[in-house]
Formats: structure tokens, C-alpha cells, sequence
């Protein structure tokens, strides 16, 4: 046992843990907003929201307080029993949303693997066990999971494990050739994230979109959308799906939905959801009272008009200011996304070096993200507070100036 008072440092990180990740050497500490202080309390300003999680920033009054009140009465039970705080969860985002049913679960890769596995059931269960085929798209990410990796578009992930799930087909993302060629009547699901996180910060154009549910509906499969990282408020609508002409037949949503504390949910229509009978889905967690608290206390501060209008207008000073960092240094060849899902695509001059940027950031006191090694991410706080936005891309800048003067 270590006592309090030995200091806990990144050299610790390779004597304990697993070497799947490679984390920076600094470790932060305490936050509060959209500000961060590690081990010798230097500041840093928080772009990166803990990969588009942490959507009202550290420590939000409101998410404290739910967590603190819940932690006073119960934490878990099972789902032996239900709870007040799912119950009013549920109930808000069928009010909110689309759907008529929700299952919860504790991570993105569980709310998609329920949703594949509701597909397969769905279609065995109405059309017969030979319409099982998968369709989702390169560079999609669905999870770590094995049958959600499989789906994921990203070879390097899913590679090295063995045999993989069957029935799975990936075509290239927005291409609606492709899709006319390939939906069938095997076809039981077409998955997809209305704009790419991981993958490169890549929208899904209207056509495509269009063509996805029409084919869907010509051949009997159900369209998947993955909102882990569009959803609950990050481009500026509550789910993404609201601001397309699209309604998905099966939505999942997690990171922001816990504000930081780890909860997800899978929501669908009544008709779909019927085949998820008792005893053929299952989490102990899901639906855990103490996640399912703060995640009420996330939706009534997130969907609202003063949030959701204000993630418009932090997108355009973002917009703004990464235009005036470009003209400076050439660096980039067009921010795409929505809302605060950002990518700064780097140009050619700099191809895949998407890390050093982030690294020169972090040595500026910023924390921002990669989504690959060509685009540099940016998915803060959907409330950070403007002068935090300038002042971080000051310090962007600066990481900038550095990495085009090496």
C-alpha cells in the first residue's frame, strides 16, 4: 500500500498499468470550468473535455450537487428493481427525443453493442436468421468491444484478435454508389455516426443521409445511429439527427450524457424494442441510480435554449479564431465539424503530425485532442466561458509558432 503522502507520478503509470495507452506526463489534479491544475497546481485550459465528456466542464454546481444528494440515499440496486432516478431519465429523453424506449448502460461500445445485437434479434425475429448483415463505413468507431470494434471502420483496432463477427460490411463513408450496391434484403442494420469523431471530424452530406434511410426502408433494415460523441447538446442540437431531415430507428448516446460520470443509453421505438424480451439483454450497472442522477441533472442544464444557442456562437469564435491562427502560420486546410466537435485539418506541408501540435499545446497549458494524425480536435465544455476561448487559443497559438519554427 502506498501511504498519502508518497507522490503519485507518471513513472508509476509503466510499474501498474497495462502499456495500452501512453499517457502525457502531466497529471492533472482538480478542475473547475473549464480550467485544469495538475501535481505542481499549473494551469491549463481544457479543450479537450475528457473526448467530448465533460460537457458542462469540471465540477458544474449542478452535477455536483445530484451526485452529492444521490450519494445520500442509493447507489445501486440492480436491475432486479428499477429506480427514480432511471425512471426520470427515461422518461426525459422519450420527451425530448424521437424514441419511445430507452436502455441504459455504462459506456458508448455496451449502448452499441445492445443496438447491434437489438438489430440481429429484430430481423431474425420478423424476416429470419439469414438477414444478419451489418453495414457501417471506414473510419466509423463504434467501441472497443469485440463485435463493436469489428463494426468500427478502423482495421488497427479490430486486428490481431482472432476470428472476428460475421456478416459485416464497411463501404467508404458519404459515397451513396456504394450503399445503392450493397443494401440488400440480408441487410438487417446500416450504422453509422452522423458526423465522425474519430475517424477525422467528417458530416455526413444531406444526399447521403437521405439515401441511407431510403434504402434502409426499401430493404427492411433499421439505421443505427451512433451519437456517443454527437450527442447531448455538442453540435449545437441536443442529438445531431435534429438538425438532419433523418430520424434513426435506433440512437445511442453516452460521454456528455454523465457530464464525466459514466453512463450511456440505447433508444429506439416501441416496435423494435419489443424483441429485446426479458432475459435476452442485460447489465448490472445500467440504469445505476448515482449515474442516472447527475445524467437528469446534465439534460436540464444541456437542453436548453441558452445552451444549446450558445454552442453556435462558441463555435464561431473557435471558427473565428482558428482562421486568424491560419493566416499567421498556413498550417491548416479547413476546420470541419459542427458545433464543438472541431477538427483543424492539418495541410499538406505538416501530414501526420496531428501529435505534435497537441503536445506543443500541452506545453503551452492547453489540453486538446487528435482525431488521427492529420486533424487536431477540439471538443470543450458546451459552456466554456468565452474569455477561456480566447486565452486557450492564444496559447494554441503559441503551440503553433512553436511546431512550424521546428
Amino acid at each position: 500500500m502506498m501511504d498519502n503522502k508518497t507522490k503519485l507520478t507518471r513513472e508509476q503509470f509503466d510499474k501498474v498499468m497495462v502499456p495500452n495507452y501512453a499517457p502525457a506526463a502531466v497529471i492533472p489534479v482538480r478542475g473547475q470550468g473549464s480550467r485544469v491544475w495538475d501535481q505542481n497546481e499549473r494551469e491549463y485550459i481544457d479543450f479537450a473535455g475528457g473526448i467530448a465528456v465533460n460537457c458542462l466542464g469540471h465540477c458544474h454546481p449542478a452535477l455536483v450537487g445530484a451526485l452529492t444528494e444521490q450519494s445520500q440515499k442509493l447507489w445501486h440496486l440492480s436491475n432486479v428493481m428499477t429506480n427514480e432516478p432511471a425512471l426520470a431519465l427515461a422518461t426525459a429523453l422519450v420527451e425530448h427525443t424521437f424514441a419511445d424506449k430507452v436502455y441504459f448502460a455504462n459506456s458508448g461500445a455496451e449502448a452499441n453493442e445492445a443496438a447491434l445485437k437489438l438489430a440481429r434479434r429484430y430481423a431474425s425475429d420478423k424476416f429470419g436468421p439469414e438477414k444478419d448483415e451489418i453495414i457501417a463505413f471506414n473510419q466509423g468507431f463504434h467501441g472497443r468491444t469485440f463485435f463493436t470494434v469489428s463494426v468500427g471502420g478502423q482495421a488497427a483496432y479490430s486486428d490481431g484478435f482472432g476470428p472476428k463477427p460475421e456478416a459485416i460490411t464497411h463501404l467508404p463513408y458519404n459515397d451513396i454508389a456504394a450503399l445503392e450496391q450493397t443494401v440488400s434484403d440480408r441487410t438487417c442494420a446500416i450504422m453509422l455516426e452522423p458526423l465522425q469523431g474519430e475517424g477525422g471530424i467528417i458530416t455526413a452530406h444531406p444526399e447521403f443521409l437521405a439515401a441511407v434511410r431510403r434504402l434502409a426502408d426499401k430493404h427492411n433494415a433499421l439505421v443505427i445511429f451512433d451519437e456517443v460523441q454527437t450527442g447531448v447538446g455538442r453540435t449545437g442540437a441536443l442529438y445531431a439527427y435534429m438538425n438532419t431531415d433523418m430520424v434513426p430507428d435506433i440512437l445511442t448516446t453516452a460521454k456528455a450524457l454523465g457530464g464525466g460520470f459514466p453512463i450511456a443509453a440505447m433508444l429506439t421505438r416501441e416496435d423494435i424494442a419489443a424483441h429485446l424480451k426479458v432475459g435476452t439483454h442485460g447489465s448490472t450497472y445500467g440504469g445505476n441510480p448515482l449515474a442516472c442522477a447527475v445524467g437528469n441533472a446534465v439534460m436540464s442544464v444541456v437542453n436548453t435554449p441558452a445552451v444549446l444557442d450558445g454552442v453556435r456562437q462558441r463555435e464561431q469564435l473557435f471558427r473565428q479564431g482558428l482562421e486568424k491562427i491560419n493566416a499567421k502560420y498556413d498550417v491548416f486546410s479547413e476546420v470541419r465539424g459542427k458545433g464543438l466537435l472541431l477538427g483543424a485539418v492539418l495541410n499538406e506541408r505538416y501530414q501526420g503530425r496531428s501529435r505534435d501540435f497537441l503536445q506543443a499545446a500541452v506545453a503551452q497549458g492547453l489540453m486538446c485532442l487528435v482525431a488521427g494524425t492529420n486533424v487536431v480536435r477540439f471538443t470543450p465544455s458546451l459552456v466554456i466561458p468565452m474569455e477561456d476561448i480566447t486565452e486557450g487559443l492564444m496559447r494554441f497559438e503559441r503551440a503553433v509558432a512553436k511546431v512550424t519554427k521546428a
